[in-house]
């Protein structure tokens, strides 16, 4: 069996675990809740980026992602963010949905899941 990294493990679970050339992350939600939706999918997707380095991959490696939002009327704000970050050759498929989150200051919460570079699969 290959091995399984888990990071940024926190108390209840893991920011993202390794396993069979993929990352799968956690749900991401902002640091700072005070923000918009903009401003906390920027957040988000820091972090994501910080996550998919530390595994050993990019935002390029991205297969899949799943944005959930708080109130779907925030999408176009979301994708004011999503836009800029995004590398247009590599886009991921997306699914997004509304959903309470678990902290009502949260307005979006991002998953997903990437390959390792295929060097890098054990």
């Amino acid at each position: 069996m290959a091995a399984i990294r888990r990071l940024a493990e926190e108390g209840r679970l893991s920011g993202a675990v390794v396993h069979g050339g993929l990352v799968y992350l956690a749900g991401q939600v902002a640091d700072d809740p005070s923000l918009d939706a903009e401003g906390q999918t920027a957040d988000v997707l820091a972090q994501i980026d910080i996550l998919l380095a530390e595994a050993g991959t990019s935002k390029a490696g991205l297969l899949s992602i799943t944005v959930v939002l708080a109130d779907i009327r925030d999408a176009a704000a979301m994708n004011l963010a999503w836009d800029r970050w995004l590398d247009p050759r590599a886009k991921p498929a997306r699914m997004t949905i509304q959903a309470p989150l678990v902290d009502p200051r949260w307005r979006v919460e991002i998953t997903g899941v990437a390959a390792l570079p295929a060097a890098d699969v054990a």
